[in-house]
């Protein structure tokens, strides 16, 4: 396993698990990163790191990506 904000650009993951305090959990499961779920890195700018998640580009913060293991 690895945070999303190592994987490579371009490459499908799956979600293999959310870290971070149950607040920051139940907000990423709201934006729909849910374990077991596929997410695609689009790219990174600036500190952010833009994902496709169920068909929804996103874009969340370097530190939100790493507590998003893959």
């Amino acid at each position: 396993m690895m945070p999303l904000s190592l994987s490579e650009i371009g490459s499908e993951n799956t979600i293999k698990r959310i870290g971070g305090n149950s607040q920051i959990k139940q907000h990423l499961e709201n934006l729909g990163f849910v374990v077991g779920g596929s997410v695609t890195v689009i790219s990174t700018l600036g500190g952010n790191v833009i994902v496709n998640v169920k068909d929804t580009r996103i874009a969340i913060s370097k530190e939100m990506a790493q507590k998003i293991l893959v």
